[in-house]
């Protein structure tokens, strides 16, 4: 069995790690402060609906209603856990330090909480925030959570994403001065990308000694730029069959100690445009699994290619 599962998995499980770490199961109560994006000054990344969320963030300003609303269904499926405070919708660092100190600090008040993961862009991470982050690391658990999408310059620009990335890479050395755990995530199947770009990406990710990654596929949601263009284009969009082949190959380019915190996306059926595949997560999740082991391949394997 590879060594960083509890589950027969071939790639190194978010389960694995926070419960070597914590000693118990732990899972991410996700938390929406309201906040905004800074790139929708010139229109917003093409896929963005609006700010990332949960299926089960609920619309409340209240903070904590938000926390016990969450926790109580997960904890229905996984009782006598630990907490990871989730600050997940929105650019969480486009604001004064000092509001989302005021809510982080509420947060590790609750009982059971022994981390906090707050999602944010590359380009908004002000020397202030930094230095919270460094003393907020010597008090809990932090993860922060950047998006990169893919390491491809045209792609970017293709899909307005506002940074390159020579400022995702800053962002991550800035982050590793002060040991932060940090996680990118990225996309697979962005419009024209071909397979070695998506390789690519992870092989960059690589390289910058990432500490986790998170894989999505593209998902096209009703009433955006890229709903837009796919129907004037009529890009491809990868089949599920592709998409398992290609995260398969991806894992295979990690470094093994890197944490795979994601290898799926979760769309809302009814905004959904396509790939509609994608609703059935565990069948992607076990088409997966189930290649690897034909394959018999595991992450890491290509590292020293």
């Amino acid at each position: 069995m590879f060594k960083y599962t509890l589950d027969n998995k071939r790639y190194h499980t978010l389960n694995y790690f926070y419960k070597t770490k914590f000693g118990k199961k732990v899972f991410k109560v996700p938390l929406d402060l309201g906040f905004s994006c800074p790139n929708k000054k010139t229109g917003g990344c093409i896929f963005c609906a609006d700010n990332s969320k949960s299926n089960i963030t609920i619309d409340s300003s209240d903070l904590l209603k938000q926390f016990e609303y969450a926790k109580n269904i997960m904890e229905a499926k996984w009782p006598d856990s630990y907490y990871i405070a989730y600050f997940q919708a929105g650019t969480n660092t486009y604001g004064p330090v000092e509001v989302l100190k005021r809510h982080i600090d509420t947060v590790l008040n609750i009982p059971n909480v022994v981390g906090v993961s707050i999602a944010t862009r590359p380009d908004c991470l002000s020397q202030d925030y930094l230095d919270y982050f460094e003393e907020l690391n010597k008090k809990t658990f932090l993860t922060i959570e950047l998006g990169l999408q893919t390491s491809n310059e045209e792609t970017l620009k293709y899909i307005n994403r506002g940074h390159d990335v020579a400022t995702f890479t800053d962002a991550v050395e800035a982050l590793q001065k002060i040991h932060v755990f940090t996680v990118a995530h990225i996309i697979n199947g962005l419009p024209y990308e071909t397979k070695e770009d998506m390789l690519n990406t992870v092989r960059y990710l690589n390289d910058l000694k990432i500490d986790g990654v998170k894989i999505h596929a593209l998902f096209i949601n009703k009433n955006t730029e890229l709903a837009k263009r796919y129907e004037e284009e009529k890009f491809h969009i990868l089949t599920k069959e592709e998409f398992v082949d290609i995260v398969c190959d991806e894992l295979t380019y990690l470094d093994e100690k890197i944490v795979i915190e994601r290898i799926t996306g979760d769309p809302i059926v009814e905004n959904l445009v396509e790939p509609h595949w994608l609703t059935k997560k565990f069948v992607v999740l076990n088409d997966i699994d189930k290649e690897m082991v034909k394959r018999n391949i595991y992450q890491g394997d290509r590292v020293k290619d």
